[in-house]
């Protein structure tokens, strides 16, 4: 099952309310489980140097599967694959890139950049969320 546009675009809404909730500007990608670009949106004013770092963000964690900080452990120095930061045309392995699920499948990735780190994460954390709400 793959993210739909119509979801696509519930997301970058979430996403969207959380960033000016913390009055932060960014860039939001929504990918597909392929990592291909779906939905792009650049608020007024987010820094253009952010709009690469997000859609990075999203294929980063689409690439692994799992969110790009994750990834980021292998990215240090220490780690045994260091230098991998450099394949796939680049890799970003900060926070800020997450699977997006639905019925606790992954549907798609999304990627935020634009705040401080720690916002970028909370900001994709309100998107990805959307569409699998936690049961009670």
């Amino acid at each position: 099952m793959e993210i739909n546009l119509n979801e696509s675009r519930q997301v970058v809404q979430q996403a969207k309310a959380k960033a000016v909730q913390l009055n932060v500007n960014v860039n939001i990608a929504i990918v597909d489980t392929a990592g291909h670009l779906k939905v792009f949106e650049r608020m007024d004013d987010a820094f253009l140097g952010s709009m690469d770092i997000a859609i990075k963000k999203a294929k980063t964690a689409s690439l692994f599967r799992t969110s790009s900080e994750n990834v980021g452990e292998y990215l240090k120095p220490e780690a045994g694959t260091y230098g991998m930061a450099a394949t796939n045309d680049g890799l970003v392995g900060f926070a800020g890139g997450l699977p997006i699920l639905k019925n606790n499948s992954i549907i798609g990735y999304i990627g935020i950049s634009g705040g401080a780190v720690s916002e970028d994460l909370q900001i994709a954390t309100a998107g990805a969320e959307i569409l699998n709400p936690v049961q009670n």
